[in-house]
């Protein structure tokens, strides 16, 4: 009996040689609308589905496949006797192998000026069908849903194989395709930002040589609809990615991508270990350098500007992993491109105020969702809440101590002038070794006259202001909300120093 082969698809790459290739393996085509008129201009002898079914495609082809002679086809078992004398009775041949790959939703709604209308006509209803009708019968169904896999099948049906791994691995290709496209629509429609179902989807960008250790296997997937902030970026130079570097590179694009003024950000273990900006990218570059030199070295650096060759010869100087910019010079690259180890990353960050506004995270048995943390507080909106007044200075130090305190993880203190970090406190269990290790590091750094220090979180007591107010700390910012805020303010008043609260609490765990 000839075998009977159902193609209808919207990506038409190899469909032509495929479906020559399975006439040549004595393959009966049964096609529909356009895949059908591709195959026949192409030469090939097709039967239409119409013919198969008895009916016309109907309401703009919306109704073309959804029919008992189709999907009595796919779904009945061969090894089932009674299956196969219904199908006798009712005149239904069985279908062999089906090759579907859906409407093009995803590219649709990727259109900027995409109407709703137009993404719902490209809902595919019959193509998930027959594809979950087939992959359900996989032990009788070869089921193709990415042309990548054609040449394999034709192997497979030319050696005659009847391997149900095979089968199963391409039914398991087909619910995952289908899962992701449904996924998509689902999320395309739904307007509430915490429904009762979450469903995400990702696809793989690629396999990572090992996890955040060496004996943990990882992998990388992107959303299937690019953000525009994204550290899925052009990579100019350098040797792949690792699973940590992805994280750190991840982290530092965030936090540059939040600064207006010329700024460079130095990351290490998803912590910044300098902080600068300037009026041009050399300075800034200097004032996150000379943060913590120390640190920087074998670091993820971002910068919001592009890299000029004056900024890329410091650079050179020390080893660093990776450095990612909008752009780089043509000097900058032949110069940075000289270190064979570093990679180079292009970002856009034009769109710095369009990023991800959700973000996950994996715990053992669920996930955790939130908004993504892009508060940012200024000057005007911070509340005075001692004796002494922070002085202009001292108010633009503040802001920018408070615009990186967010990014380090908590408990969280930085030290900082008003251009760069010099001491940061991480990862504390409590605020009063973060306060210690951040005003450590800061002492021995130029411009600690000036130095003011920000906390992430309230003080639960007044003994990290009575330590900064003991080593010269002239300002503080903090949220404030704690039952014992007045025991911070009367230790800071005690010790002439200006403290403002914002109101606003930045933890990162």
């Amino acid at each position: 009996m000839t075998r009977k082969a159902l193609l209808s698809v919207s990506d038409k790459t190899g469909l032509l040689e495929f479906a020559r290739q399975l006439i040549d393996l004595d393959f009966e085509i049964i096609s529909t609308g356009g895949t059908k008129k591709a195959l026949e201009k192409g030469g090939l002898a097709v039967t239409g589905v119409e013919d198969i079914t008895g009916f016309p495609e109907m309401l703009d082809g919306r109704v073309k496949t959804l029919h008992p002679k189709i999907h009595g086809g796919l779904l009945a078992k061969r090894d089932n006797p009674a299956h196969m004398a219904q199908l006798r009775e009712v005149d239904i041949a069985p279908i062999d192998l089906v090759v579907v790959n859906l409407y093009p939703f995803k590219e649709t709604i990727e259109k900027p000026d995409t109407t709703e209308v137009e993404a719902i006509e490209q809902i595919d209803i019959g193509g998930p069908s027959m594809l979950r009708a087939a992959a359900k019968n996989f032990a009788d169904v070869l089921t193709v849903v990415d042309p990548a896999d054609y040449e394999p099948v034709v192997s497979f049906l030319e050696a005659g194989h009847n391997d149900l791994a095979f089968k199963k691995e391409l039914a398991t290709k087909v619910f995952q395709h289908t899962a992701a496209y449904d996924t998509l629509i689902a999320n395309y429609l739904t307007t509430e930002a915490f429904p009762e179902k979450l469903t995400l989807t990702y696809e793989k960008q690629q396999s990572l040589r090992y996890g955040e250790n060496s004996h943990q296997k990882a992998a990388f997937y992107r959303n299937p609809i690019p953000t525009k902030l994204s550290i899925i970026t052009k990579q100019l130079h350098g040797k792949e990615l690792s699973f940590n570097n992805l994280k750190d590179a991840n982290a530092a694009l965030n936090m540059v991508s939040e600064f207006s003024e010329p700024c460079v950000v130095a990351m290490k273990h998803m912590n910044p270990c300098g902080v600068g900006i300037a009026d041009n990218i050399e300075q800034a570059w200097d004032e996150a350098y000379e943060s913590d030199p120390m640190s920087i070295f074998g670091g993820i650096v971002a910068v919001n500007r592009e890299i000029d060759a004056a900024t890329a010869q410091k650079m050179h100087e020390i080893f660093l992993e990776i450095v990612i910019a909008p752009s780089f010079s043509a000097e900058a690259l032949e110069i940075l491109g000289k270190k064979k180890n570093i990679r180079l990353l292009q970002a856009d960050l034009s769109h710095a105020d369009e990023a991800e506004r959700f973000e996950t995270i994996a715990v053992s048995g669920g996930l955790l969702v939130q908004e993504t943390d892009r508060q940012v507080e200024a000057a005007p909106s911070f509340t005075v809440v001692t004796k002494k007044q922070p002085t202009a200075e001292q108010l633009k130090a503040l802001q920018f101590g408070q615009h990186v305190v967010k990014f380090v993880k908590s408990n969280a203190v930085v030290v900082t002038t008003a251009t760069k970090t010099l001491g940061v406190g991480m990862g504390q269990p409590n605020r009063i070794d973060a306060t210690k290790i951040a005003v450590q590091k800061a002492m021995a750094k130029d411009g600690y006259e000036d130095a003011i220090l920000a906390s992430d979180a309230f003080f639960p007591m007044d003994d990290c202001v009575k330590y900064a107010a003991q080593h010269n700390i002239k300002a503080i910012v903090q949220p404030g909300g704690s039952i014992h805020d007045k025991d911070s303010i009367a230790m800071a008043d005690k010790y002439g120093i200006a403290m403002v609260t914002t109101g606003v609490r930045h933890f990162r765990h």
